[in-house]
């Protein structure tokens, strides 16, 4: 995959003047007498990375289905790009772009071959803001596939038959990106320039959603982070943000005269200044630490099934009543 520069052209139209790209109230969904939504809600703006984080069966597959015109809801109300999704018609699904965990493809096309065709049938969508569907061989070039381009699906790795899936979902150019699981098969050089393939959709107003298990790719990709638990959003922030919900206190490390001192604070800035005022340049090791998002996860997690803490108090903020 190539860097944000390969993404020039790849922009949506400007923003209006309220950017709200998804706008989700009160979803709900109920297979049978299981109520898997019990009343969602979060938003997305233009440009912007959300990640949704829950436990396995929490809904994240079932929300962004929803989301896609996939699936229909029980209830609430769900706008992505100004339409509903259960009635979005082919202009609209053109604007969207999909990668799941998995799709079936003819193992017998060529990768620009397969391109090209899909990519034809998005362009009677294309605008004067918004050229679709993207150059074949440049879109081969940003997914880091020029290679192969020429080769069968058949005989793609697992980690190049990834990459393809990402270039399928793009081929149209999206303004919305929705991507379950995008680097499951990938190695960490792929998934580190998939990381920045998706901050280039961003810098070019792309909104993207995406569902993942790896923690450490949703603290590096997120604006914000969505926390799926309970059929609800019990959180919403950046990993900063909700590090600080979790606890309210840095932990302040250092040495002096070789000696290790470790220290708990609310006000890690206020802090480390005084220590250097006191004590100066016989301050060495610094560190300041706050609760990394695994921490924060699962301390969420585990308080909400449990009834206690934070994530308690986050269920009763969103009317679900303590386990």
């Amino acid at each position: 995959m190539t860097t944000a520069h390969a993404l020039s052209g790849a922009g949506s139209s400007p923003p209006p003047e309220d950017d709200t790209v998804i706008d989700v109230r009160d979803l709900r969904m109920r297979y049978r007498d299981q109520e898997v939504l019990k009343g969602v809600d979060f938003t997305a703006r233009r440009g912007e990375v959300l990640v949704l984080l829950g436990p396995n069966g929490a809904g994240k597959t079932t929300t962004i289905e929803v989301l896609e015109g996939f699936r229909m809801r029980s209830a609430g109300d769900v706008s992505v790009l100004g339409a509903d999704p259960a009635r979005g018609d082919e202009r609209w699904r053109a604007r969207l772009g999909i990668v799941l965990q998995s799709w079936r493809d003819h193992g017998k096309w060529r990768v620009r071959e397969l391109l090209a065709h899909l990519g034809s049938y998005y362009a009677p969508y294309s605008t004067a803001l918004v050229r679709r569907p993207w150059d074949t061989d440049e879109l081969i070039a940003a997914v880091g596939l020029t290679g192969q381009a020429d080769k069968r699906v058949g005989t793609l790795s697992g980690g190049q038959r990834r990459r393809l899936d990402v270039a399928v979902g793009i081929v149209g150019k999206p303004e919305t990106l929705f991507l379950d699981e995008p680097t499951a098969g990938l190695d960490p050089e792929a998934r580190n320039e998939f990381h920045g393939l998706v901050r280039g959709l961003a810098d070019e107003r792309t909104t993207v959603l995406l569902t993942t298990h790896d923690l450490a790719e949703a603290e590096k990709l997120a604006d914000r982070i969505l926390i799926l638990a309970g059929g609800r959003i019990v959180a919403d922030g950046s990993a900063e943000e909700l590090s600080r919900q979790v606890s309210g206190e840095a932990t302040v490390r250092w040495t002096r005269d070789g000696r290790p001192f470790e220290q708990a604070t609310t006000e890690p800035t206020r802090f480390v200044r005084r220590l250097f005022e006191e004590h100066g340049e016989t301050i060495g090791g610094l560190e300041v630490r706050r609760a990394s998002l695994e921490d924060t996860y699962l301390t969420m997690v585990r308080e909400l099934e449990t009834g206690s803490g934070p994530g308690e108090r986050a269920a009763r903020a969103f009317g679900e009543e303590p386990r």
